[in-house]
């Protein structure tokens, strides 16, 4: 058993509190060996997930991802190696220690330390989907990661930039922060034309503000963007968002928060297995995947059915 730990995660309140976390924990489940990230992720290296391979390679049946939304997406690369799961039978479970905790949303899972040590412990477990995404990275390479909650794009990818630079706004929470972050880039973000391409043969050009290929149905600190996305369908849920403006996110910010934002003319809801995205201008239109900012399009979405086994 292994403990993948982001101690910079929540503002540093991670790194603060593990001696109390890792007593929780080994009271739970007995021994668990920790390793600890040291360094930022790039897009071509992430921490968390070489230290996940390790663990794997070292006969671990159970890694749990002890950070946020970012950590966690980053574990989860660490169960592939070559395009192939290193322990098809090994677990993941989640200690939501971050920022957002959108994740965790999905599947009810607690946001206190002692009970998700508990719901880890019970030994439930759900197979879910896991997708797959190539892109352009932010060095200009072609490059390619998985990601197990939400890739989107447009202003969702300026707002998890503004997010991941904030510093006081965090000590208010993840709600706050990812308000303080929609705002700022609102201010400044201009809808741009993009070309999505689906597997059922749809083609269309639309005038994006967000476009999220969804697995899970939370992002952005509890946006409710995909109230009927399922992690274990074998589909993702494309939610397409046209014209957003600084205007709009104000107006409808709780309807996306109540996940009533799908009833707006503006809004359409698709279902794909895969999805190709291309900017129709040279104007650069960032990703955001599982709450990091590892690029921009194009890129393709696709989608690997009951690829993990979630503790839940």
């Amino acid at each position: 058993m292994a403990a993948i730990v982001n101690p910079r995660s929540a503002g540093g309140r991670t790194g603060r509190a593990w001696r109390v976390i890792s007593e929780t924990l080994e009271k739970e489940l007995g021994p668990v060996r920790t390793h600890f990230t040291t360094g930022p992720s790039t897009p071509h290296y992430l921490p968390a997930a070489e230290l996940t391979r390790k663990a794997l390679h070292e006969g671990a049946q159970l890694v749990i991802a002890v950070g946020g939304d970012g950590t966690i997406d980053e574990v989860v690369n660490g169960f592939f190696e070559n395009d192939a799961l290193i322990n098809p039978e090994a677990h993941l479970a989640i200690l939501n220690a971050g920022t957002g905790g959108d994740f965790r949303r999905t599947f009810d899972l607690p946001d206190d330390i002692e009970e998700s040590a508990k719901r880890i412990a019970s030994g439930n477990s759900r197979r879910i989907d896991i997708g797959r995404l190539s892109f352009i990275s932010e060095d200009g390479r072609n490059a390619s990661r998985y990601f197990n909650n939400i890739a989107s794009f447009g202003l969702s990818g300026e707002v998890v930039r503004a997010v991941n630079k904030a510093t006081w706004q965090k000590s208010f929470g993840g709600a706050f922060t990812f308000l303080w972050g929609t705002l700022m880039a609102s201010a400044t973000h201009k809808p741009r034309p993009v070309r999505i391409v689906t597997d059922d043969g749809a083609e269309e050009v639309l005038n994006a503000g967000v476009v999220a290929i969804a697995n899970g149905k939370y992002f952005g600190g509890g946006m409710f963007i995909a109230p009927m996305a399922e992690p274990d369908d074998g589909l993702f849920d494309v939610i397409m968002m046209r014209n957003t403006t600084l205007l709009n996110m104000l107006k409808n910010s709780g309807a996306m928060r109540e996940g009533t934002h799908l009833e707006s003319p503006l809004v359409t809801h698709r279902r794909a297995r895969w999805v190709e995205a291309t900017p129709v201008g040279p104007e650069p239109m960032l990703l955001d995947v599982d709450g990091e900012a590892p690029g921009r399009l194009p890129a393709r979405f696709e989608l690997i059915p009951g690829a993990i086994t979630l503790r839940c």
